[in-house]
């Protein structure tokens, strides 16, 4: 371990023990999960902090969104973050640039450390209320056929659930699709201009320093540099793994793992292409909400309750929670299963 990470408050783990849980750590973005500790991003560098798990009282997602998440156009403009509260009242902030890599860690943490809440107290403070507030809107009574429906969805939740890893694939190359099929073509010509003319700028700066002295030739290489990093960061610039083939051939390969998954399972409810545990939940509550009996009415009801959402619509975290998931899986195949 070149550099050792810093403890977040106290610790008890020595330098040999702490060099050995961090190599062995589960790296999900910026951050680990060890046997000893959580690791933490400094806002430029991964994984430079840790805390004991002993020292942690609840962790949980951040999300900052700007309007025009929901039109079903361009990309969902969100700043992803992972809250770590310590016992002694002080929190650890950490960006992440991938908001499924935060759900990721979530998950796994709540799997190795069910006894530590992940979910902050005002969103456990909203879940109570919504949950009392949704049990109010369904009905106490449901027909025989919306029974049988709700049933049958439970049924293919179970079995989206034993293979979960698919059904997260599958969003995510929808959302990755959605996302690199958005960009304007001329946004990624123009990018690449500007990337070589700064890379020309630089060359032409650094080769200025090396003949002429650093006076004339620093501002190009200044300014070289400064439009490499801008160009990088707009994430417009073509390459391996951010062009429109690469997402379309993601996405296609991770719509035939399920549909092969689902084929083995039987009869499906739903098509493959909305096969999501979230889905499911969401079709469900339609049913019990009275507004549709069978699994194809209710799927019917959730499209244009998706469609409906636009920036002038005002969700819940809950509600965001949900819809940044399941949209893309409908927008991405424009809603025709």
């Amino acid at each position: 371990m070149i550099i050792s990470p810093r403890p977040l408050g106290a610790s008890s783990l020595s330098r040999e023990v702490l060099a050995e849980d961090k190599k062995n750590a589960q790296k999900i973005g910026p951050c680990g999960l060890g046997d000893k500790a959580i690791y933490l991003n400094s806002f430029f560098f991964s994984r430079v902090f840790y805390a004991e798990y002993s020292k942690i009282d609840r962790i949980f997602k951040r999300v900052a969104i700007s309007k025009g998440g929901f039109t079903g156009k361009g990309i969902f403009a969100s700043i992803p973050y992972l809250v770590v509260l310590f016992k002694n009242g002080t929190e650890q902030q950490c960006n992440f640039k991938y908001e499924e890599q935060v759900d990721q860690l979530l998950n796994l943490f709540s799997e190795k450390h069910p006894d530590i809440k992940t979910i902050s107290r005002d969103a456990e403070r909203r879940l109570a209320a919504a949950a009392e507030k949704e049990k109010a809107r369904y009905l106490k009574e449901l027909s025989p056929e919306a029974e049988a429906s709700v049933a049958t969805l439970r049924g293919a939740q179970n079995i989206l659930n034993a293979r979960k890893e698919l059904s997260d694939n599958l969003a995510y190359s929808a959302k990755l699709k959605r996302t690199l099929d958005s960009i304007n073509p001329t946004y990624r010509i123009t990018a690449v201009l500007i990337f070589l003319a700064a890379i020309g700028s630089a060359v032409f700066g650094i080769y200025t320093v090396m003949t002429k002295g650093l006076q004339d030739g620093a501002l190009f290489v200044l300014f070289g540099i400064a439009f490499i990093l801008f160009v990088m960061s707009t994430k417009v610039l073509p390459s391996g793994r951010n062009n429109k083939q690469y997402g379309d051939n993601r996405y296609t390969g991770a719509f035939s793992d399920m549909e092969e998954y689902l084929q083995n399972s039987g009869e499906f409810p739903i098509p493959a292409a909305y096969a999501h545990p979230i889905v499911i939940t969401r079709l469900i509550r339609v049913i019990r909400e009275g507004r549709a009996k069978s699994v194809q009415k209710a799927l019917e009801v959730e499209k244009n309750n998706l469609k409906a959402l636009n920036p002038s619509v005002r969700v819940t975290q809950e509600e965001h929670d949900e819809v940044v998931i399941v949209k893309p899986l409908f927008t991405v195949v424009d809603y025709k299963y």
